[in-house]
């Protein structure tokens, strides 16, 4: 499966129990809402919030927002009910949490059976074991619904018992690992929260970070974090200007069939030319 060329810089986790953030959703300019049924709900409104999600799945209103419900894990009493309630209703994507190895996004899969085909499945890359299954779970994605990775860097944290800073050393082969197997699968993937509100030169250092490292955007937990990712996210100028300079240079009748050629002093080889067109389709993905 190969992903879908959409804008992702900025994946906001909403409470589904709380009405008036649903609401506010609608309105935001993040490129992904997520309505959360598991971490951020308290288990005496997992039913209420379920049914909101639904109804608000179902109402629609959103936009060209990516609208993604992330349910409880099938452990919990909650979670295979969470399954069921969006067989009526059809998400962009369902995000399924805990996801340790292969044989769980086979579970998710069987249980998302009368689901719309047009609904994706999502998997949070969260604990120690999946690690070391990364190219195991990706694979699924041949078979199943599966299209996302979505790092939970608090959950990694806890486990490991690791400290969470901005520059996320302890980390750092995770995060890279996590975007190669994505991208060997054809796979999106989105970086980790930041948690601390207040310091957005730390967000926008975490954000600069989960650009070197390849992400595809990253998720939030405040709508004002919104724009700040949306910006680090987006190609700069200077990136446009290069993607297309590098198609032109390209398309020169004597560079036609040629693999490597000069560019304004720099060698330039033809998976930069696959780069490039990456850019520009992502540049206008967002100007849509």
């Amino acid at each position: 499966m190969s992903v879908t060329i959409r804008p992702r810089r900025s994946a906001l986790y909403l409470p589904a129990s709380n009405l008036r953030a649903l609401e506010k959703a609608r309105t935001l300019p993040c490129d992904v809402v997520i309505l959360d049924l598991e971490d951020a709900v308290a288990p005496d409104t997992k039913e209420l919030a379920r049914a909101q999600a639904v109804e608000a799945v179902r109402a629609g209103g959103f936009g060209r927002r990516e609208l993604v419900v992330r349910v409880n894990g099938l452990e919990t009493p909650w979670g295979a009910d969470d399954l069921r309630a969006l067989a009526g209703v059809a998400p962009d994507a369902v995000l399924v949490p805990k996801v340790s190895d292969g044989g769980d996004i086979a579970g998710y899969q069987a249980l998302l059976a009368d689901t719309p085909g047009s609904v994706r499945l999502w998997a949070m890359i969260e604990t120690t074991r999946s690690l070391f299954r990364l190219d195991e779970i990706a694979r699924m994605s041949a078979d199943t619904r599966l299209s996302a990775f979505v790092l939970g860097t608090n959950d990694l944290a806890k486990e490991m018992g690791a400290t969470l800073t901005t520059a996320r050393l302890p980390f750092v082969g995770a995060l890279g690992l996590a975007v190669a197997a994505a991208r060997a699968y054809g796979l999106a993937i989105l970086d980790g929260v930041f948690n601390e509100l207040e310091d957005e030169a730390g967000l926008v250092e975490q954000c600069r970070q989960g650009v070197e490292f390849g992400f595809d955007g990253k998720t939030l937990i405040h709508p004002r974090q919104i724009e700040p990712c949306n910006a680090a996210f987006s190609p700069s100028g200077e990136a446009v200007r290069w993607a297309e300079t590098i198609l032109a240079a390209f398309d020169l009748p004597e560079n036609a069939g040629k693999g490597a050629i000069r560019v304004e002093g720099r060698m330039v080889e033809r998976l930069h030319l696959v780069a490039a067109r990456r850019t520009l389709a992502i540049r206008d993905a967002i100007a849509e």
